[in-house]
Order: C-alpha cells, then structure tokens, then sequence
C-alpha cells in the first residue's frame, strides 16, 4: 500500500522551494542556504516526488514556476511565517529581559517624537543598552532584514518582504522649498515641470541597494545625490538647489523666510508612510514589545512588565 499521501513536506524541503523561487536559480538558493547546489536540487525532486506535482519547469535557463509551484509556494511562505513567529515567541519568553535592544529610524522620522520615545524607554528599562541607528529609504528595512536591528521605523515600501510585520504608525508631510534666492523660489507658481528640470535637484539617496534603480520624486536633469538629510538642509539654505524636506525640520525656516516653498505644477507636498517594522522570525523580549507599543500608540503598555526596573 503507497503510504507516501501520508508524509508531510518538512520545513527544509518548504525552505528550499522559497530559495529557489526567490533567487531565481538553484546555485543562488545553494548559496542563500548555506548547501551544495546538488542537495538542494535533491530536496526539490524529494518534495516534487512527495506532492505528486511538479514545482518548476526545468528547460528554460532559469527554473520557472508551475502554475502548481505557485500554489505551493503561497502556503510554504505561510507555513515558513507561521514556524518561525512560534520560534520567536518561544525565545521571546525562555531569554526574559533582553540586555540589549536595537532600533533603526528612518531620518524622516519626527525627532521629538522619538525623543519623547527614547526618554520614556531609558526610564522604564535603565538596565537595558538601547542601540541606535539613523537611516534613510531602505537603510532600515535593510537593517532588519539582516537582524542588526530587532525594531525599524521604516519609510514607505510597496513590497514588503514576506519575513516582514509592517505596522503603520503615521505620516511625515513632505514639501518642496529653496532658498529665497533660488529662481524656483522667484518664479511665478505653480511651477512647470519642465523648468523644475532645468535646475538642480537635491536628493536624499539610500545607502542600501535594495531601491536601487528606483527614483523617488527625482524630476530634475540634474541631481545631486545625498545621503545625510543634515547636508541636504545646509545645501538648500545655501541656494545650492531645490528639494523636498520633511515640513517638521523646516517649519522654522519657513517662518523666518531662509527657506520658501516650491509648489511644482503636480504637487505641492507629499504625504511620507511611516511604519514599524521588525521580522516575524526574530525573538522579541519585554523591552523591545513595550517600545514597540510606546512607538505605535504613544504611550507605554499599562500592563507592568515583569523585571523591568
């Protein structure tokens, strides 16, 4: 009697399906598993053997998925997401009070609310190290994808990996401004795209790669690339260019007349998506849940947390 309806897909079978599906190649999910390309090529066949289907069409020059590899594939993620969130909660609770906690910050975070966050933390933990990391674009979906930071608060992202929990906790108004001098700033409004192209444009950039070839907001010929929001800043104050800044950074600025608003012809202002993030997989301890909740709801969780003073 055939008892192979009987077996289960492992976890190392289903892991090998998301390489390869992902990286696009055998040898790529070999190297992102840390195997011999010929042992993932056996855990594939071992898994196609096992659910009577085929998960890849082979002749092409890069394994394809079948309309039944898709299927599959769907429930190996959830199945993958599901294992590693029992893990880390399971770590989560053995490990108790972490030593340390690690947070990446989009740079267009507002800084008083982090700060009021920061205060709060060191307060109510002051045993545990708090590890800060100030990024901007994918610098800290980076970050924690990599498990150098537990906790982010991320930028906008359309896509996000599928090891990722995403929580929005806000938006950061963002408006176009130049310095007095500037002669976007002395132009009639609204301003037409097709002279905004004319000069320089300062961009924040991202010193990752995962949006590498994308442009956000870029309109100019010419774009000078930054990756500190502070430099940006001081160039735009200097009549270097013209740019968008987050409102909060350049309110004062706008008050005393070192900086104007630039209203391009299809915009005025964008709204900037802030969302918490962290990884499913990870191990979560008391201090970083309670900033966590402090980040999303702005106030500390009212149940006391144990051992944390």
């Amino acid at each position: 009697m055939d008892r192979t309806s009987d077996r289960s897909p492992s976890l190392e079978q289903l892991r090998a399906l998301i390489a390869v599906a992902e990286t696009g190649s055998f040898s790529a999910a070999a190297r992102q598993l840390d195997r011999a390309q010929s042992v993932v090529s056996y855990t594939i066949a071992n898994l196609e053997a096992l659910l009577g289907v085929a998960l890849f069409e082979r002749g092409k020059r890069k394994p394809q998925l079948t309309a039944a590899g898709r299927a599959i594939l769907a429930d190996a993620r959830r199945l993958d997401l599901l294992m590693g969130q029992l893990n880390a909660k399971a770590a989560g609770l053995q490990r108790g009070l972490e030593g340390e906690v690690s947070l990446a910050v989009d740079v267009m975070f507002p800084s008083q609310r982090l700060v009021e966050a920061l205060q709060a933390f060191a307060f109510t933990f002051p045993t545990v190290a708090l590890n800060l990391t100030m990024e901007a674009l994918g610098g800290v979906l980076k970050l924690v994808l990599d498990g150098d930071c537990a906790v982010g608060i991320s930028g906008p992202n359309h896509n996000w990996p599928h090891v990722i929990e995403a929580q929005s906790i806000g938006t950061v108004e963002l408006v176009l401004v130049a310095a007095p001098c500037h002669p976007l700033a002395k132009a009639e409004h609204p301003v037409r795209i097709s002279d905004a192209r004319e000069h320089t444009q300062l961009v924040l950039t991202d010193r990752s790669r995962l949006t590498e070839g994308q442009n956000f907001g870029v309109y100019s010929n010419r774009a000078w690339k930054l990756g500190d929001l502070g430099a940006k800043h001081r160039l735009l104050l200097a009549g270097l260019g013209w740019g968008s800044m987050p409102k909060h950074l350049v309110e004062a600025d706008l008050e005393a007349g070192r900086l104007v608003r630039v209203a391009l012809a299809d915009r005025r202002s964008v709204s900037y998506n802030i969302s918490l993030i962290h990884r499913t997989d990870a191990a979560r301890g008391p201090a970083s849940e309670w900033l966590c909740h402090y980040l999303t709801q702005g106030t500390p969780p009212q149940a006391p947390l144990p051992d944390a003073r």
